[in-house]
């Protein structure tokens, strides 16, 4: 792992946070307790800042970045990333200048832009292109390049919202130990 000071700011890692070989963290960057940032993973808080909520998991390759003045796809302002608790983001997501809430899952090689919004308990699905200033409700399934709403989550994909972020923090306990 890598934990890199850029422009005076020096990433905020609380101490029971695994961090796997290979990641890089950059920049303005708070990560709290019990989360996990996975093998290759980049996450970059140069130009805005970023903050990653308790028992979230960063999985494998997933790249984390922020956007600035005069650099937003949306064209407005710059925009950080704030992500919640218990959130999941799937092996080699994209996750640029947005917001994704409590309990969500972003699934493998989605792409959420700018100043998105995905609301507690949403799903975002493997593969999905999530546009600038997309707002996903609560408790939605979205899918699909541009993604779009699919359908309500069902009792099953909630239970996989709340057991996952668990799942993870166990398996991080045990490679922290090595």
């Amino acid at each position: 792992m890598e934990i890199v000071n850029y422009n005076n700011k020096k990433p905020i890692i609380s101490k029971d946070v695994f961090i796997a070989s290979g990641a890089k963290i950059i920049g303005d960057v708070e990560i709290l307790d019990c989360s996990s940032v996975w093998y290759n993973c980049v996450i970059r808080g140069d130009v805005n800042y970023i903050r990653i909520g308790k028992k979230t998991n960063v999985q494998d390759g997933t790249i984390i970045h922020v956007s600035s003045q005069g650099f937003s796809a949306t064209g407005d302002k710059g925009a950080p990333t704030i992500i919640g608790n218990n959130v999941t983001i799937g092996h080699n997501a994209t996750i640029h200048a947005c917001e994704v809430k409590n309990y969500s899952l972003v699934g493998m090689g989605a792409i959420v832009l700018d100043r998105s919004i995905i609301n507690e308990m949403s799903l975002v699905a493997a593969g999905a292109i999530v546009p600038p200033g997309t707002v996903i409700g609560e408790k939605e399934l979205w899918a699909g390049n541009p993604a779009k709403f699919i359908r309500k989550i069902s009792s099953k994909e909630e239970d996989l919202l709340k057991n996952t972020p668990e799942v993870y923090y166990n398996l991080s306990k045990e490679f922290l130990k090595k």
